[in-house]
């Protein structure tokens, strides 16, 4: 059982047809205890990093998702939920992030592209996964203004070029991973990334 953890920002409705295309089983909560009870947890996101935290502290949940993430759970960040697993960001002020990654987020700048940027890129391999395999030349789907710095370079997956901007894609940390893109909007190919790790959350092999 996946629980998509509900905090009144995730774009709840496509990462919920994408579990169901892949064939998942899943619920959608925000109640604490749904999260110790789940194999897996997904936290999608759509806005701002002081937003999201505030809501996550008011629904009770940041200790809950530090709680399951050190015993070791599977946790997978997108978009908006990718970014607040790092330390700290700066959208709207300086806000503290859950912390389950070493890293901040600042806000994209480079005059000769778009911000934010929007639409879909090629994700470069920095380094082999289970979940994103690098004999892949996956595409996929990003909407953001904000990226992740001074991360761990062993956490870098995969990754995009925007303009002179290298974006990082995909960062794993042991069982905390993090997608900038939405896998949910990408395609087969973000299908393909949803199906593996719903393997990994059920302790099985990825077949697809």
């Amino acid at each position: 059982m996946i629980t998509v953890i509900d905090y009144g920002m995730g774009n709840l409705h496509s990462v919920c047809n994408a579990l169901d295309a892949v064939r998942a089983t899943y619920q959608v909560s925000q109640d604490p205890s749904a999260l110790s009870a789940a194999d897996g947890l997904i936290l999608p996101g759509v806005g701002a990093f002081r937003d999201c935290m505030r809501n996550l502290k008011q629904a009770g949940l940041i200790e809950a998702i530090k709680e399951q993430a050190h015993a070791g759970k599977p946790l997978l960040g997108i978009c908006l939920g990718m970014q607040v697993l790092f330390e700290k960001g700066y959208e709207v002020e300086e806000s503290e992030g859950l912390g389950l990654l070493q890293g901040e987020v600042v806000r994209m700048q480079d005059p000769d592209v778009k911000i934010p940027h929007i639409g879909w890129n090629r994700l470069e391999h920095a380094q082999a996964d289970a979940i994103v395999r690098a004999e892949e030349q996956p595409f996929v789907y990003y909407v953001h203004s904000f990226y992740a710095q001074k991360f761990l370079p062993q956490d870098l997956i995969a990754y995009s070029v925007y303009g002179q901007m290298k974006i990082p894609g995909y960062v794993r940390h042991g069982n905390v991973l993090g997608m900038q893109y939405h896998p949910e909007k990408s395609g087969r190919d973000g299908l393909r990334m949803l199906a593996r790790f719903v393997a990994l959350c059920e302790g099985k092999e990825a077949t697809r």
